[in-house]
């Protein structure tokens, strides 16, 4: 749920950010309209066509020219940004397209770097330290999505993700793998744990879009925050993460794991599978929002 709930998110909420920016950028000054009862005119100044109508006697034509020269140069137009829902063509939608694959990326390129290191660690420390600080690192970064303001923030407490994550993945499957000895067990363990990713998979960009939509953009991320040190209270209270337990066994070389088939069959398998999920993420949404003018609840 972490991971693909701010995938609904995200892309409505920085249009946003850039639109109400380029909308302040343009600061509408009242024109100064004179109404002046001279002794034949009064000047009535209309908002509609930003014209000024002059009434009264005619006998003197020189002053509604000038005064219909002098309203003419103080109106300055203001302009009404279009609402986020259906943003059209819009430069600030188009331009956006490569900043949100870059945020979403950052999580999965900082867990490709991390994934080899977590490895070796679990089997020097064992899997309750590294698993605990996945969720602790998960949980700064939910915090921090609930507060960023800015790209900046946003792109850091992404990559923030990527690291909780490998902590989380590797140590969670490397413990099952070390508690189920058997094989038949272990598959069966593994099917339920991944299940329980497809089960986040699916509930969350539902819960961040409707969350987002109908109550604000920190509301859930604060949820999943409480949710989250729930876990941490079960993980110290199961799992009693408290010193560090080597592995009885050695773990293999990296360089040995890579020239292995099978190994890189099931990468390969798992990388192309969720290419297609990728590619869809930073697209999608904003195809929705400028296609379709998508609410924001109907993204997720």
């Amino acid at each position: 749920i972490l991971f693909v709930f701010p995938v609904p998110i995200i892309p409505s909420y920085l249009y946003s950010i850039k639109h109400e920016k380029n909308a302040t950028e343009i600061h509408p000054t009242k024109p100064n309209v004179v109404s002046t009862m001279t002794d034949n005119f009064e000047s009535i100044f209309s908002y509609y066509d930003n014209s000024t109508m002059l009434t009264g006697n005619e006998s003197d034509k020189t002053q509604p020219r000038e005064l219909h020269h002098t309203q003419t140069e103080q109106m300055i137009v203001n302009v009404t940004p279009s609402p986020s829902d259906c943003p059209k063509e819009d430069k600030d939608l188009l331009n956006e397209n490569v900043q949100v694959g870059l945020l979403f990326a950052s999580k999965a390129t900082v867990q490709l770097i991390t994934n080899p290191f977590i490895g070796p660690l679990t089997n020097r420390i064992g899997y309750q330290i590294p698993l605990f600080a996945g969720f602790c690192i998960m949980f700064v970064s939910t915090i921090m999505f609930a507060f960023s303001g800015s790209y900046a923030l946003l792109f850091i407490a992404r990559s923030l993700q990527g690291v909780g994550s490998s902590c989380s993945s590797v140590a969670g499957m490397g413990m099952l793998a070390s508690v189920y000895t058997d094989d038949e067990e272990r598959g069966n363990a593994m099917g339920i744990a991944l299940g329980g990713l497809a089960m986040g998979v699916l509930v969350g960009p539902p819960f961040g879009s409707v969350m987002y939509e109908f109550v604000g953009k920190s509301s859930p991320f604060l949820v999943l925050a409480a949710l989250a040190l729930l876990d941490g209270a079960v993980q110290l209270f199961v799992l009693q993460p408290s010193r560090a337990q080597a592995e009885s066994q050695k773990g293999t070389p990296l360089l040995t794991l890579l020239k292995d088939p099978y190994i890189i069959i099931a990468a390969g398998s798992i990388c192309f599978a969720n290419m297609a999920i990728a590619m869809l993420e930073p697209a999608l949404p904003i195809w929705m929002m400028e296609t379709m003018c998508s609410k924001k609840w109907q993204l997720g």
